[in-house]
């Protein structure tokens, strides 16, 4: 059986795999399955985006296909960026700009809570559209801290880990990451359909 991962994220492949395989899944990326398309991403909610990118691949093939969506919500700021994520502050801006604004941002307010939430969305050949979440809760730190990770990892501290995420080692970060977390909720849900 094939998975088809709406990415063509390494790192994304490596953890689906993992966590799949178990299952006798063989996961691959899109562009490994011939299909190089750009979704746009019009959805609401990370779920939506999630099952966007999914539908997409889906409409093509009569395998299953996975997709997930995350970002970084901040209380504080009416949880933005939110889906929004990765455009903060421009797509094609550095993450280090996006994080300069969002301490910007939120700068006034105490409150400096955040999670990082991931959703993903499963859809079998039949059509069958299975969606499970996962959640990393911390705060916001003052300034970037830790040499590791991506994205807004340096300035994210996670309350389980007590450190930033960019001070994690890989290991201790998918530990608890909210990806991870995601995928294993779906798995726990789709283990015994296949």
């Amino acid at each position: 059986m094939k998975i088809i991962a709406a990415t063509g994220n390494q790192g994304k492949i490596v953890e689906i795999k993992k966590i799949f395989s178990p299952l006798g899944f063989d996961v691959v990326t899109q562009k490994e399955a011939g299909f190089d398309i750009d979704v746009e991403e019009n959805g609401k909610t990370f779920e939506e985006n999630a099952l966007i990118k999914a539908r997409a691949i889906a409409q093509l093939c009569d395998d299953y296909v996975i997709s997930d969506d995350s970002g970084l919500c901040v209380d504080a700021l009416g949880g933005r960026p939110g889906i929004y994520s990765a455009r903060y502050a421009g797509e094609n801006t550095p993450y280090s700009e996006k994080i300069k604004r969002l301490l910007e941002e939120l700068s006034p307010f105490p409150d400096k809570s955040a999670h990082f939430m991931t959703s993903v969305a499963f859809i079998t050949p039949d059509g069958r559209e299975i969606t499970a979440n996962g959640v990393v809760y911390g705060h916001i730190v003052d300034k970037p801290q830790g040499n590791n990770g991506f994205g807004y990892d340096p300035i994210f501290y996670s309350d389980e880990l007590k450190k930033t995420f960019a001070m994690a080692t890989l290991e201790e970060k998918n530990s608890i990451s909210h990806r991870g977390r995601a995928l294993r909720a779906l798995y726990e849900i789709i283990k015994e359909e296949v």
